[in-house]
C-alpha cells in the first residue's frame, strides 16, 4: 500500500436504482474522507442525478484514466466515464443502459485493484437481472470477480448483522439443486473461508455453528441423511484440525443462539437458509462481503429498491457498515503484490 490510508474503489450501483443515492449521501459524511482514499468510479450524469437526489454536493478531483489516478486527502478522486450517452438514468426499472454502466463499472474497480491502485471495493446496491443485460454472463458480480482475480479456491457472499456473520455453501441456485451440491468438501471451505475472513477482520478465534440441510436437522435420519452422511463428517474433520466448528444445528432454532451472541457465524447451507433470518435481524444495517477475493469487496444487504429510486428515503447505515468494514480489512491487508501477475 503506497499509503497509511487504505485506498476503496466506489461504486454507484445500479443507476436506475437507489444506488447512486445512498453513495453520495456516504461520501457527503467527511469522516469516511478522512479514514481512506476514495476513489469513486462514474458518469457525472449519474453522478449528478444522485447528488439530486441526497441533496447533496460532492466536490471530487477528476480524472479521465487509471493510469492518471492520484488522490488529494479528504477528497473524492472521480474517474469520469461516459456511459449514460448525457441521457439520465430511468429510475424504477431494469435496463441494459444502467446494467452496462454497472458491469463497466465493476470490471473498472477490478482492474484498479490489479493495478496496485485500490485496496478494497465498496460498491452501492446493484440489480442482478441490468447486470445480465448489460453484459453479465456469470452467476452473479462474485464470480465475475472470482474470474477476473484468477481466484481457484472457494469463494461465498458472507452476510452481516451487527457482530454476526453468516457463509453459504451454496448460494444463487435453484432449490430443487441444493441437495446434489452439498459435499464435505463444501461444508469444509465455507467454515475455512469465513474463519480466515473474522479473522481478518479482527475476531481472533472465531466460533462456527453450521447448520443442517433438512427440517430439524434431519431428526436422526428420518428426514434426511444428509446431516449424517456429509455435514458431520465435515464437522468432524473441522474440528481435528483446530476449528471451532459447531452442529449440524437445526435450521430453524440456530439463529436463536446466534443473536444471543453464543457464537461468531453460521454457516448454513442454501441462500435463503441464512438470508431471512439474518435480514430480519437487521436489514437497513446489513452487510454483504465478497469472501475468497484478494481484497475486501462489501455492499450493503438491501437491493437496488426500484420502488423508492429517486425519492431521497434511501438508508445508508447498511452501506456505512460495509465502508467501515473495507477499512477496518484493508488497514490491514493490501492488495497482495501478486494480483495482476496471478491474473496476467
Amino acid at each position: 500500500m503506497t499509503s497509511a490510508k487504505p485506498r476503496i474503489a466506489v461504486l454507484l450501483g445500479d443507476p436506475s436504482g437507489v444506488g447512486p443515492e445512498m453513495a453520495v449521501k456516504l461520501l457527503a459524511r467527511q469522516r469516511n474522507l478522512d479514514a481512506a482514499r476514495v476513489l469513486l468510479i462514474a458518469d457525472p450524469v449519474v453522478l449528478a442525478a444522485g447528488e439530486r437526489v441526497a441533496g447533496a454536493k460532492l466536490a471530487p478531483l477528476q480524472v479521465n484514466t487509471l493510469d492518471s489516478l492520484r488522490f488529494e486527502d479528504g477528497r473524492t478522486s472521480l474517474l469520469v466515464r461516459d456511459w449514460m450517452a448525457g441521457e439520465e438514468p430511468v429510475l424504477g426499472e431494469s435496463n441494459e443502459r444502467s446494467g452496462r454502466a454497472s458491469f463497466e463499472a465493476l470490471e473498472l474497480a477490478t482492474q484498479a485493484v490489479r493495478n496496485g491502485q485500490a485496496d478494497a471495493i465498496l460498491f452501492a446496491p446493484l440489480n442482478k437481472h441490468s447486470l445480465r443485460l448489460g453484459g453479465l454472463v456469470h452467476e452473479d458480480e462474485l464470480r465475475y470477480m472470482q474470474e477476473r482475480f484468477a481466484v481457484t479456491g472457494f469463494v461465498c457472499e458472507f452476510n452481516l448483522t451487527g457482530s454476526l456473520w453468516t457463509s453459504r455453501v451454496t448460494s444463487h441456485i435453484p432449490l430443487k439443486d441444493v441437495a446434489r451440491h452439498i459435499t464435505v468438501e463444501g461444508v469444509r471451505d465455507a467454515v475455512k473461508i469465513i474463519a480466515s475472513a473474522l479473522r481478518r477482520a479482527g475476531v481472533a478465534h472465531p466460533r462456527i455453528a453450521v447448520t443442517g440441510l433438512n427440517p430439524h436437522a434431519g431428526d436422526g435420519g428420518s428426514i434426511g441423511m444428509e446431516e449424517i452422511e456429509i455435514i458431520a463428517p465435515a464437522i468432524e474433520q473441522l474440528r481435528a484440525e483446530g476449528h471451532d466448528a459447531r452442529g449440524p444445528f437445526s435450521p430453524d432454532t440456530v439463529f436463536i443462539g446466534a443473536r444471543r451472541g453464543d457464537v461468531d457465524a453460521v454457516v448454513s447451507m442454501y441462500h435463503d437458509q441464512g438470508q431471512i433470518a439474518m435480514k430480519l435481524m437487521g436489514f437497513e444495517q446489513g452487510v454483504t462481503l465478497h469472501g475468497g477475493l484478494p481484497v475486501p469487496v462489501a455492499t450493503s444487504a438491501s437491493g437496488s429498491a426500484f420502488d423508492i429510486a429517486g425519492q431521497g428515503v434511501a438508508q445508508i447505515e447498511g452501506l456505512q457498515q460495509a465502508f467501515d468494514l473495507c477499512v477496518r480489512m484493508a488497514s490491514g491487508a493490501p492488495a497482495p503484490a501478486s494480483v495482476e501477475a496471478a491474473v496476467a
